[in-house]
């Protein structure tokens, strides 16, 4: 339903720009070619834009413009997010800028954030202006959440200005749980739903944002680079602020004080002290944490929705997505 009308946007762009973009998506290769057999992505985002409205009692149609800006804003995040991080691969291929450059992947990310607002502020319909200012409000949460996880990297790893889980929840709900509960809302929102069903299905997003966001760094730790596409252990060895990390050294513990000696020394993150790093993170407590974590997000999004007058049949839709999300940290 939706990639279709996200290709048609894609297709508007400076011929440049949507070259690289097609690349970002995995519908082509650096030369132009179709790639076949590259990852698209797993399209939660959209995916959520129509069930959104499907939950809203509308057909999901009607969100189509929604679900392809918040796909162009998730490609447009990413674009910039994996030059901010120094990442070189992404879905087991070079990310735009190792393949293009730095330069050409921020004015593709550029041209995508644009593309996002204009593919929504030109859906026809008499809810388009809220729509649009919805999206406006996510980018600014979006760019709010990444501007604290780039501040983390700055912040100590003990001590009175250590990153606390808090912090680190408010960061991923802006990161990411904005963009996913915005998704869900604007499908409703332009289906004309009423305001307390479109603010439950955007608060049910936001809570599976900060559970997606833990899982995500979970398997940044211990995720097979098969499945994940990104190699072992990426996240300790750039010293990210993580949720398991962040949760391993808050239990305290010999664990604990032996992690934070290693974060806090100048030794190369690297070969047997990556491998006690991730070890000691496991047995500190790290990785349980993100699971309860996620579970509790999870059992939260299921409430929103169960407590919301939303189409049955949209929501066991939306509950098979959560659980889903579940089976990626197992």
């Amino acid at each position: 339903m939706v990639r279709p009308a996200l290709v048609e946007a894609v297709g508007t762009l400076h011929p440049w720009t949507g070259e690289m973009a097609a690349y970002a998506f995995g519908w082509s290769r650096t030369d132009g070619t179709p790639a076949s057999g590259a990852s698209e992505g797993k399209g939660v985002r959209q995916a959520l834009a129509v069930l959104g409205a499907e939950a809203a009692g509308a057909d999901g149609r009607v969100a189509v413009a929604g679900a392809v800006a918040v796909e162009l804003v998730h490609a447009f995040s990413l674009l910039h997010d994996d030059i901010m991080d120094g990442d070189a691969l992404r879905r087991q291929r070079e990310t735009v800028w190792k393949a293009y450059g730095t330069g050409p992947a921020v004015l593709a990310g550029d041209a995508l954030f644009a593309l996002a607002v204009q593919a929504l502020a030109e859906a026809q319909g008499p809810h388009t202006g809220a729509a649009v200012r919805r999206l406006c409000d996510t980018l600014t949460a979006l760019m709010r959440g990444q501007s604290e996880d780039l501040c983390f990297e700055r912040r100590p790893w003990t001590g009175p200005d250590a990153v606390r889980l808090d912090a680190y929840r408010a960061m991923a709900e802006d990161k990411t749980g904005a963009l996913l509960g915005c998704a869900a809302a604007l499908g409703a929102q332009l289906a004309g739903a009423p305001a307390g069903t479109v603010a439950a299905l955007d608060a049910a997003g936001r809570h599976l944002g900060v559970a997606f966001q833990a899982v995500d760094d979970l398997l940044g730790v211990w995720g097979d680079p098969a499945v994940t596409g990104k190699p072992v252990h990426g996240d300790l060895r750039q010293r990210k602020k993580t949720f398991p990390v962040l949760a391993a050294l808050a239990r305290g513990g010999a664990p604990a004080r032996e992690l934070a000696a290693l974060l806090e020394s100048d030794r190369p993150m690297a070969g047997a002290t990556v491998t006690r790093v991730a070890t000691l993170v496991e047995e500190a407590g790290g990785r349980a944490a993100v699971l309860a974590e996620a579970r509790e997000r999870l059992d939260a999004a299921r409430s929103c929705l169960r407590g919301a007058p939303l189409a049955p049949g949209a929501v066991r839709d939306l509950e098979a997505l959560l659980a889903v999300l579940a089976d990626r940290a197992v």
